[in-house]
């Protein structure tokens, strides 16, 4: 009996163990990363977003949901952020409009993105494309810049205080052009009237831009770049032409309640840089126009800074207010 005793003992005992490693399995699996989206589904964000999202869940082992939550220039996504708990199961992933932006545009802001934000790491780059109707007489930066300081030049934007209105202001002190602001409600009829040939110019991001080039509707000029960009490799940026400072970047980045342990913020920074350098993810992300540009929750943030100065100076300088 003493040898069935310890037998059943050491069965029983098997048995509990495999079944608490399955259930804690099971569990992991069950676990789910909730991705906040501050814009409506089909944006270019929401794009971002549904384009990583699966490969990142296989890469943290547990399932990622994108959560679309519009409204209040991000303010309703920092708020659920900061209402979760602080565990890297919740993540916003954010324009630079809502992290480097808002700040200067808005002096209540329910939320510090310095205070109360984790960095991450970048996600991707949107640097910004200048575009023109197709009949304009500028084919190049040079050549847009000699018409400006000849005539009256009109710049749509997708709003006031947006990247492409900040993105005109730095072209227009680099140059000392007076360009005049034509601010629209989002940037599809801001696109719309340029094609149309109601605005001269406009500043986007490629994602948005790329299709209207390609049928004819809208002529590239100039990138406000550091460097060129590899889907159009023939047009010139504006430091090219030694015009230094007109430098936009409409970049999207992963970020997670400041409490978040380090330990939980490197894990997650791990599996993105991985989920961007998935051969699937990374051609659809470059084929949308945007560049996958994983980096280090330091370098993130340096950049946020960096960039609160930059447009903070701006949004001050030329005494901008929010709509």
């Amino acid at each position: 009996m003493m040898i069935i005793s310890t037998r059943f003992k050491r069965w029983t005992t098997f048995a509990l163990l495999a079944w608490f490693s399955l259930g804690t399995a099971a569990w992991a699996q069950t676990k789910v990363t909730r991705l906040l989206v501050a814009f409506p589904p089909g944006g270019p964000v929401d794009f971002i977003a549904r384009t990583i999202s699966e490969q990142l869940g296989k890469e943290l082992g547990q399932t990622v949901v994108v959560e679309n939550r519009a409204g209040a220039n991000g303010a309703i996504a920092a708020e659920a952020l900061l209402k979760a708990p602080a565990d890297g199961q919740m993540l916003w992933l954010s324009s630079v409009g809502a992290i480097s932006i808002n700040p200067g545009l808005y002096p209540n802001l329910p939320y510090d993105p310095v205070r109360d934000l984790a960095a991450v790491s970048l996600v991707v780059n949107n640097v910004e494309m200048l575009v023109v109707h197709p009949n304009h007489p500028a084919n190049n930066p040079q050549e847009f810049i000699a018409v400006a300081k000849q005539k009256r030049v009109t710049m749509a934007s997708s709003g006031t205080g947006s990247v492409p209105h900040l993105a005109m202001e730095l072209l227009a002190d680099a140059t000392k052009t007076d360009l005049v602001h034509v601010p629209y409600k989002g940037a599809a009829p801001a696109i719309t009237d340029v094609m149309a040939g109601h605005v001269d110019g406009f500043f986007g991001d490629i994602p948005g831009l790329i299709g209207h080039i390609k049928s004819g509707k809208l002529k590239p000029v100039a990138l406000a770049s550091t460097r060129r960009h590899p889907l159009f490799p023939d047009v010139k940026t504006f430091q090219e032409m030694g015009v230094a400072g007109v430098d936009s970047d409409n970049w999207y980045a992963l970020f997670a309640h400041k409490g978040t342990p380090s330990a939980d913020i490197d894990r997650i920074n791990q599996a993105l840089r991985r989920t961007l350098a998935h051969e699937a993810v990374r051609a659809k992300i470059v084929a949308s126009g945007a560049e996958p540009a994983g980096n280090s929750p330091l370098e993130l943030s340096n950049l946020v800074k960096a960039d609160l100065t930059k447009w903070s100076r701006v949004i001050r300088d030329k005494k901008i207010k929010a709509d």
